[in-house]
């Protein structure tokens, strides 16, 4: 199992296993969920009583990677999760998967590396889809905006696909020459439902800024490509395409929602491979 921290405040001590449980040395205890996830949320970390993705953006969410429309995506992103893996690495790499959703993208990308994933997220749905999807993998229900929960250079390599990306949390973790994976979307992300839905199509590029973030915690960009894909999509797929975006849920939207048909579509991301300096 992944090794984890205890987030109770002003604690951060090694948690070990025992049965269905973890406990630290200060004797704080954490019981395993039915799902099979670890909930190690404290109060600190909850702006509201739901904290992290909607139900309906995580179900959204859920639906459209089961469509296979990420599968281009994964694709590009293997070269590097191979690039990144030492052959016949003993123990192998610790992954931590940073805002890691219902959980598609973990064994789609490290599936032969189950003892050293771990995918964190605030929606409790989401990690329990994740946890149900895939029980080889460690999955947390936690706050990655605050502090990650695990210890310093423990990680080799931490993900960010299309999640949170603490920079000085990640630089913390990252073992000396880890890896860091980030996708964020491009600026022509979905641009067609963009002008359709919400009558403006900016383009707005956001990778560069993310590599200076990450270039002011100590972690060099190594190399950056482009992933894109074009796909028509029928009205359940562009209403599920909004959902998980938050850009369906406007009001004033719907009826320019309802009244799409099938559209050509255009999903884009800017993926950066960074290495800890």
């Amino acid at each position: 199992m992944f090794e984890l921290r205890c987030t109770v405040r002003r604690c951060s001590e090694r948690l070990e296993r025992r049965d269905h449980s973890l406990t630290c040395a200060s004797g704080h205890h954490f019981d395993q969920a039915k799902e099979g996830y670890w909930n190690l949320l404290q109060p600190q970390d909850r702006k509201s009583k739901n904290p992290g993705d909607s139900d309906t953006a995580v179900l959204a969410r859920h639906r459209w990677l089961a469509r296979g429309y990420a599968s281009g995506l994964i694709e590009s992103i293997q070269p590097w999760v191979e690039r990144t893996t030492q052959r016949d690495a003993e123990p192998p790499p610790r992954t931590l998967d940073l805002g890691c959703g219902e959980g598609s993208f973990g064994p789609a990308l490290f599936s032969k590396e189950s003892a050293g994933y771990c995918g964190i997220d605030l929606s409790k749905r989401a990690i329990k889809l994740a946890a149900r999807r895939w029980p080889a993998g460690t999955w947390v229900l936690a706050n990655a905006d605050r502090c990650l929960p695990t210890s310093d250079r423990s990680v080799d390599r931490v993900v960010s696909l299309f999640g949170r990306r603490p920079a000085s949390e990640i630089s913390r973790v990252l073992c000396p020459n880890g890896f860091c994976i980030v996708a964020v979307p491009a600026e022509d992300d979905l641009i067609e439902l963009r002008q359709q839905v919400q009558k403006a199509g900016h383009r707005r590029s956001r990778w560069e800024r993310v590599a200076e973030e990450m270039a002011e915690a100590g972690l060099e960009l190594a190399e950056h490509k482009r992933w894109e894909h074009r796909a028509e999509l029928l009205p359940d797929a562009i209403a599920d395409a909004l959902a998980m975006t938050y850009r369906g849920a406007r009001h004033s939207q719907q009826n320019s929602l309802e009244s799409m048909t099938a559209t050509e579509v255009t999903m884009s991301a800017d993926l950066l491979l960074l290495r800890h300096v």
